[in-house]
C-alpha cells in the first residue's frame, strides 16, 4: 500500500509495554515482507498469534494441467460452473495459471466455517456479482459487485456472503505483491495527478476485535500444501494495527478511464501490477475522436505476453459470441484483434459500454483441468470470413 493507516488503539511508541484494562500485556506482531526491510504494519493482539493448540496436514492443492495442445486462442463458459454448496476456497475452480500467478472463479453458496491465509502470495478477488463481508485480522470489509478486493501475503480471513444470490467472483492468486502501477505514484508513494484512481477510493477495514476462547480452526497454504492450525482463541483478536501493509477494497466505477483521439492502448486501463503480470479495468467510457479514428483495438501480437480478459458486462465490441463470465486467452505468438466485420461496423461509435478485466502475463499460461469442462471448441476458428 502507498500510504500508512491505523485502525483501534495503538501504544505512543512502537515496541514498548502495552497492557489491557487488566494489566495483561498485548502482543505485538510485525507483519511485514522481505524480512523487515519491506512493507509492513503492526499489529497488537489479545493472545498471542503463536498459541497454536494443534496442527495437522489436510493435503496438496496444487491444480492439474491439461494436456498440451497446438498453440490455440481459447474461450471459456465460467457461467456454467457452479458448484453447490461450496465457500470461497472449496469453490475456486482455477482456470489458468504459470509460476507467476494463477487465475480462477469462485461462486461462494456458503459462509467459511474457518480461516484461512496463503504464504505464497497476494490474493485478488473481483466481485461479479453478490454482496457480503470479507472478515481479516485487520477488521472488515464490506464488498458489492465490482469491488475488487486486494489482500496481502499472509492476511489471515474468511469470506462471508450475504443476501439469496450466490457470490460470484474472479479470483487472482500472484506469487507476489499486487501494487498499484509505479508509474501512477510519485517518489513519496503517493498517487499523482494523472492515475485513473486515487487514495480516496480506496476503503480499508473497519476494526472489530473478538476476545473470544473455543476453537477456532485457520487453515494455512503453504509450500503448496494446505494445513490446519487449531486455535484457543478468536483470530481476530487483534485491539489495533498501524503501517502500510493491509488489505483494502476498490471499485470499478471508480476507476476514471483514459481516453484518445485515437484508440489507446491496453497499458492505460492498468489498475494493478504483479510479479510477472498486470491486471485492467475496461470500463464505458467515450470512443476516440479523431475524425478517421477506428474505435475498436488494432491486430495486435503479444509475442512476448498472453492475454486474458474476463467479461462482467456490457457488449464487448471487439468480440462476436461472448457470454457474462466469459473468459478468453490469447497467447502470444498469434495475432488476434477484432472480428471480422467489427471494425466497419464499430466506425461513427463515440461510446462503449463494456465492462471486463484483463490480466496480462509475461510468461506463458498453462490450462487447468478444470477449465476444459467449460471451453468452447469452436473460438479459435470465429476469426473465418
Amino acid at each position: 500500500m502507498p500510504y500508512y493507516a491505523s485502525r483501534g488503539v495503538i501504544p505512543h511508541k512502537r515496541h514498548t509495554q502495552f497492557r489491557a484494562p487488566d494489566g495483561r500485556l498485548y502482543t505485538e506482531e510485525l507483519f511485514g515482507t522481505e524480512g523487515f526491510s519491506g512493507v509492513h504494519s503492526l499489529l497488537y493482539h489479545v493472545t498471542p498469534p503463536t498459541n497454536v493448540q494443534e496442527a495437522r496436514l489436510l493435503g496438496t492443492i496444487t491444480p492439474a494441467l491439461a494436456p498440451d495442445g497446438p498453440l490455440i486462442h481459447r474461450h471459456f463458459k465460467t457461467q456454467g460452473l457452479m458448484p453447490k454448496d461450496a465457500d470461497a476456497i472449496e469453490g475456486r475452480q482455477m482456470l489458468l495459471g504459470n509460476d507467476d500467478v494463477a487465475m480462477g472463479v469462485a461462486v461462494i453458496s456458503k459462509g467459511m466455517s474457518y480461516f484461512y491465509r496463503t504464504a505464497e502470495g497476494d490474493e485478488l478477488f473481483y466481485i461479479h456479482t453478490g454482496t457480503g463481508t470479507i472478515e481479516t485480522v485487520f477488521g472488515d470489509l464490506a464488498y458489492r459487485s465490482g469491488d475488487y478486493l486486494v489482500l496481502p501475503v499472509g492476511t489471515t480471513y474468511r469470506v462471508m456472503p450475504s443476501g439469496e444470490k450466490p457470490t460470484r467472483m474472479l479470483v487472482i492468486e500472484s506469487r507476489g505483491a499486487i501494487t498499484p502501477p509505479p508509474r501512477y505514484l510519485n517518489d513519496f508513494g503517493q498517487y499523482m495527478e494523472h492515475a485513473p484512481y486515487c487514495e480516496r477510493d480506496l476503503r480499508l477495514p473497519e476494526l472489530h476485535t473478538h476476545d473470544e476462547q473455543g476453537e477456532f480452526e485457520v487453515r494455512v497454504r503453504a509450500r503448496g500444501v494446505l494445513t490446519s492450525y487449531t486455535l484457543s482463541y478468536h483470530p481476530q483478536d487483534v485491539i489495533g494495527w498501524d503501517g502500510a501493509l493491509y488489505p483494502y477494497a476498490f471499485n470499478i466505477e471508480d476507476f476514471e478511464p483514459i481516453t484518445g483521439r485515437v484508440h489507446q492502448p491496453p497499458p492505460v486501463h492498468q489498475t494493478f501490477a504483479g510479479k510477472g503480470f498486470v491486471i485492467c479495468s475496461f470500463v464505458p467510457r467515450k470512443l476516440d475522436y479523431h475524425p478517421l479514428s477506428i474505435p475498436v483495438p488494432y491486430h495486435h501480437s503479444n509475442i512476448e505476453s498472453d492475454e486474458v480478459l474476463y467479461y462482467v458486462d456490457g457488449q464487448f465490441m471487439s468480440r462476436r459470441g461472448i457470454e457474462v463470465g466469459s473468459v478468453t486467452l490469447h497467447p502470444g505468438g498469434i495475432a488476434h484483434g477484432p472480428h471480422p466485420g467489427i471494425v466497419e461496423k464499430s466506425l461513427g461509435a463515440t461510446e462503449t459500454a463494456e465492462l471486463a478485466v484483463m490480466m496480462d502475463t509475461f510468461k506463458p499460461l498453462h490450462v487447468f483441468t478444470d477449465a476444459l469442462s467449460c471451453e468452447d471448441p469452436a473460438y479459435m476458428y470465429s476469426w473465418r470470413e
